[in-house]
């Protein structure tokens, strides 16, 4: 049941960015007792492998608070993303000191692809919530965005780790708050197309009476 919750917690933090779980495992695993890996992924605690972890980290904090260059960085993330979550999943889930059950760890490929698949629907979740902050915010807002995914990564990565039956009431807020994000931003899209369209049908209804519209009726509506 723990070793579940930890892996889908870790995995879901990848949803949000693929190296901080990555980079958290492998320094728990490195140097504490919290995390024991199994065998075939012991790599995730050697030097290269966190070094490498660090530098993509780095990278990765730096591109997506770009507006527009978050979209793309979202697309090529699209792949890594579910990857690294269901390696997180598989290493995490078999961990023998999180949960005593060998579920896990004699079915390491059940465990990927339910730590990919939860990665995968965390990032769907945050690439579909990206572009209606960025248009509601006219790009200003993507930082911060970007910010509240990483600090959630961290904090969930936390919770999964330490207090894994949390996991559960925290995947529930994030989900309401992807819910209210999309929702919003589709209703504003509409608003703005329609008020649009009545400004457009003015103009033309103007044109066909040969009227000009009030030079700050455009400006100031």
């Amino acid at each position: 049941m723990f070793a579940a919750l930890t892996g889908v917690g870790l995995s879901a933090a990848a949803g949000l960015n693929a190296f901080i779980p990555l980079v958290l495992v492998g320094l728990f695993a490195r140097f504490t007792d919290f995390i024991v890996l199994p065998d075939h992924l012991d790599w995730l605690q050697s030097w290269p492998a966190i070094i490498i972890g660090l530098g993509l980290l780095a990278l990765e904090l730096v591109l997506d608070k770009i507006p527009g260059v978050d979209h793309i960085n979202d697309l090529l993330q699209s792949l890594i993303r579910p990857v690294v979550g269901g390696v997180i999943f598989a290493a995490t889930a078999a961990a023998e000191v999180i949960d005593q059950s060998n579920f896990w760890q004699d079915n390491p490929l059940i465990a990927g692809i339910v730590g990919a698949i939860v990665a995968a629907l965390i990032h769907a979740g945050k690439a579909a919530s990206r572009p209606a902050v960025n248009a509601a915010t006219a790009g200003t807002g993507a930082p911060l965005a970007s910010f509240a995914e990483d600090a959630t990564s961290v904090g969930l990565s936390l919770v999964a780790i330490f207090v894994p039956v949390l996991v559960v009431f925290v995947l529930i807020a994030m989900g309401v708050v992807f819910y209210r994000i999309v929702t919003t931003g589709r209703r504003r899209r509409r608003r703005r197309a329609l008020l649009e369209a009545e400004e457009r049908a003015e103009r033309e209804e103007r044109a066909a009476a040969g009227m000009k519209a009030p030079w700050w009726r455009g400006r100031w509506r």
